[in-house]
C-alpha cells in the first residue's frame, strides 16, 4: 500500500513535495521481541545468541568458549540501549568469575535459547530465516553447569516483548565451590555509567558528595586488595573506599544501581523477595564498585562474608536489570514466570500467608520485625506498632518456619510455624519474652537493640574503613557512668590491638554492694574475640567464656551483623565496695592478628544488674 501511494506520488507531485508528504504520513513500526543466532567474525564456532526486546535494548549472551580468563561462555557480552553499548565486553558479565569456573574441575558449560509464546509453547533458536526468531511474547536463555558430584546450576537471561529489561533467575543445587558463593557482575563502562545512585539507596550519594564506593582517585591500599584510600595532599586526604562500603541492611533496600552523567539513563538491579539468600532482613553485603573502567553492578544471591547461616539451595533466586530514563524501577511483573518452565520456581498458587494477630511487650521506641527462616526459605515482615503489633507475611513457599522477633536487630522472641499452600496461618498476640532491657540495671551503656549504633562511630561503621579519618579517636578516656555517654566515650568497637582494656568506673552505695552481674552484648566478632572482664584493678578476674566459631572478616568491611551474643559474668559482692568501683573489659582471644585485623567485637550493650 505505502509502495504504490509513493508511486502515484512521484508521477504528480516534485520530488521535494513526495519526500515532505511521506515523512508526514510515515507511522514507524516498533521493533518486535525477536531472538537471533550469530556467529562472531563468520565462525560457527563462535555462537552468540541476540535478543532485540523491542523496547530499545539489544542484548547478546556468549554461547562458545573465547579461550580468554575474563571471558566465560554465558557470560553477557553486550548490552546496547537505544544504542549506547553498557556492557564491557571485554571482561564479561557473568557469574561468579565466569560459568566456567564455578564447580573444581569443571568448565563444561551449556548454552540454549528459546523463544516462549504467551501459553509457554518454546521454539528453539533456529539458523533458518537468518537466524531470526519472532512471534512470541518472551526469550529464555539457559545456561547450565553440572558440578562434579552431581549438582547442578541453572542461570536463566529471560526477556519480555517490549521492554528494556533482563530479567534473571539462578537455581542450584551445590554451592558453587571455587569461591564459595553466587552474585552476578555487570561490568559496565565508566563513561556509559559514571555515576552511583542517589542518596538513600545501597551505594548511594553520601553527604560529602562522594559514593563510598567510588575508587576514583584512590592512591594507597588499606586493607587486603579492596580497601583504598587517599594519600596526603589529595583533596580527600584520609578517606577510605571501598565496594563493601556500597552495602545498606537487606530489608531497607529493592534495587540499587547508577546514572549516567547526565542522569537521563539510570541501569538497576530490582530484587526479588530474597528467599533464597542467607542472613536474614538485616544482612549487609557489597553491591557497587565504580573504577576509572567500569561501574560494577553486583548482585549478590549469597556470599560468605558476615554470613550468619547455612546457604539454601533449590530455589529460583531472581532478579531483574531494568533501564529507566533516570528515575526509579517500578517493581517488576514477574507473574509470567509461570510459562517459562524454570527450576525452583513456585507460583503464587503454591504459597501461603502467615498473619500475627500483634505483639505484646513491645517498645514504643524501636521498630520490631518478624523473621521466618528455614533450610529452604527466608522471610519477614514488619510489625505496625499503631495496630498493636499486626503483621502479615506473604508469597511463603510450604514449610515449617522459625519465627523471630526483632528488636530493632535484636531477637527479644523465638517460636515456631507452619505454612501451607494456598492457606494462611494467623497467630494469636506473640507476648515479648527475652528482652534484656526488661531487667532493670544499676547503670547501662547503649541499648539492647542488636546495633552498636549508638556508640562512638556507630554511625560510620558501614560506609568507612575504620582508620577512616571521619572517624573519632577508637581510645576514648575511662567511660564514667553518669557522667560520660556512649556517643563519644565508648567505642563502637574493641580490637585487642588498637584499643583493649576498656575501663568502665561507676559508683556503689552500702546498699548496692552485693553480688552483681556485668551483661556484654556483641552483635559480631573476629577472630574468635570475647570480653574478659576484671573488677578494681584485678581483685576479681572472670573466667574466659567458650570462644565463638570463626569466620570471615566483618568489622573493617562495612557490616557489625553477626551472631548477636549475651556474655554475663556473676561478680561476687567481695569483689565491689561502697564507692567508686572499675570494670576492665578486655577483648581476649587464642588467634593472633595485628591492628584493626586483630580479634575484636562490636557491641551492642553493657550494664550491670543484681544478680537474678
Amino acid at each position: 500500500m505505502r509502495i504504490e501511494f509513493l508511486r502515484r506520488c512521484l508521477r504528480r507531485l516534485s520530488a521535494a513535495a513526495c519526500l515532505l508528504l511521506a515523512m508526514v504520513t510515515a507511522t514507524p513500526a516498533l521493533a518486535a521481541l525477536s531472538l537471533t543466532t550469530l556467529y562472531d567474525g563468520g565462525s560457527a564456532a563462535k555462537l552468540q545468541y541476540q535478543v532485540d526486546t523491542g523496547g530499545g535494548l539489544v542484548f547478546k549472551v556468549m554461547a562458545y568458549d573465547n579461550g580468554v580468563s575474563t571471558q566465560s561462555k554465558g557470560d553477557l557480552s553486550s548490552l546496547l540501549y537505544n544504542g549506547v553499548q553498557y556492557a564491557d565486553a571485554s571482561r564479561g558479565s557473568q557469574l561468579n568469575s565466569g560459568f566456567d569456573f564455578l564447580y573444581s574441575n569443571v568448565s563444561a558449560v551449556d548454552v540454549q535459547a528459546q523463544m516462549i509464546s504467551s501459553s509457554g509453547a518454546a521454539t528453539s533458536a533456529s539458523t533458518a530465516n537468518g537466524g531470526v526468531v519472532s512471534g512470541g511474547a518472551y526469550v529464555k536463555i539457559t545456561v547450565t553447569v553440572l558440578s562434579a558430584n552431581g549438582g547442578v546450576l541453572k542461570h536463566y537471561y529471560m526477556a519480555r516483548s517490549g521492554e528494556p529489561r533482563i530479567y534473571m533467575g539462578t537455581y542450584f543445587t551445590e554451592e558453587p565451590d571455587t569461591l564459595n558463593l553466587v552474585r552476578f557482575i555487570l561490568r559496565v563502562p565508566i563513561a556509559a555509567l559514571s555515576r552511583g545512585g542517589p542518596a538513600g539507596l545501597p551505594g548511594g550519594l553520601a553527604s560529602n558528595g562522594s559514593w563510598p564506593q567510588d575508587l576514583r582517585g584512590t592512591d594507597t591500599t588499606v586493607e587486603a586488595s579492596d580497601v583504598f584510600g587517599f594519600s596526603s595532599g589529595t583533596a580527600s586526604a584520609g578517606q577510605t573506599r571501598s565496594k563493601h562500603y556500597s552495602n545498606m541492611r537487606l530489608k531497607d533496600w529493592q534495587y540499587f544501581g547508577g546514572l549516567n552523567s547526565t542522569s537521563s539513563v539510570g541501569l538497576w538491579f530490582y530484587r526479588d523477595n530474597n528467599e533464597g539468600n542467607s542472613g536474614g532482613p538485616f544482612y549487609r553485603s557489597l553491591l557497587n564498585q565504580i573504577t576509572a573502567t567500569n561501574n560494577e553492578l553486583t548482585y549478590i544471591v549469597n556470599y560468605g562474608e558476615g554470613q550468619t547461616e547455612a546457604f539454601r539451595m533449590g530455589v529460583l533466586n531472581s532478579y531483574t536489570l531494568m533501564f529507566t530514563a533516570g528515575g526509579a524501577p517500578s517493581a517488576p511483573d514477574t507473574s509470567w514466570f509461570s510459562v517459562m518452565a524454570l527450576d525452583g520456581y513456585v507460583a503464587p498458587s503454591g504459597r501461603g500467608t502467615v498473619a500475627g494477630v500483634g505483639l505484646s511487650g513491645t517498645d514504643p521506641n524501636y521498630s520490631y520485625t518478624v523473621g521466618f527462616s528455614s533450610s529452604t526459605a527466608q522471610y519477614w515482615a514488619s510489625a505496625n506498632l499503631a495496630n498493636n503489633g499486626f503483621f502479615k507475611s506473604t508469597g511463603m513457599r510450604p514449610g515449617a518456619y522459625t519465627l523471630t522477633v526483632y528488636k530493632n536487630e535484636l531477637a527479644v522472641y523465638t517460636g515456631s510455624v507452619t505454612v501451607t499452600a494456598g492457606g494462611t496461618t494467623t497467630l494469636n498476640t506473640l507476648a515479648i519474652n527475652a528482652d534484656p532491657s526488661a531487667k532493670a540495671a544499676l547503670w547501662r551503656i547503649g541499648n539492647w537493640d542488636g546495633t552498636p549504633a549508638e556508640f562512638l562511630n556507630g554511625g560510620r561503621l558501614t560506609t568507612m574503613h575504620p582508620t577512616d579519618v571521619r572517624m573519632s579517636n577508637w581510645v576514648p578516656a575511662t567511660f564514667v557512668v553518669g557522667t560520660s555517654s556512649a556517643a563519644s566515650g565508648f567505642p563502637a568497637y574493641q580490637w585487642k590491638d588498637v584499643n583493649n582494656a576498656r575501663v568502665i568506673q561507676f559508683t556503689l552505695t552500702s546498699a548496692q554492694v552485693q553480688n552483681l552481674t556485668l551483661r556484654i552484648g556483641t552483635t559480631a566478632d573476629f577472630n574468635g574475640a570475647r570480653p574478659q572482664i576484671t573488677v578494681n584493678n584485678n581483685s576479681w578476674t572472670s573466667a574466659i567464656p567458650t570462644a565463638p566459631p570463626k569466620g570471615s572478616r566483618n568489622l573493617t568491611v562495612g557490616t557489625y551483623r553477626g551472631v548477636n551474643r549475651l556474655y554475663s559474668f556473676d561478680i561476687p559482692s567481695t569483689a565491689l565496695v561502697a564507692g567508686t568501683n572499675t570494670v576492665t573489659v578486655n577483648v581476649v582471644s587464642g588467634t593472633s592478628g595485628t591492628a584493626y585485623l586483630s580479634p575484636a567485637l562490636s557491641y551492642d550493650a553493657v550494664d550491670l544488674i543484681v544478680t537474678p
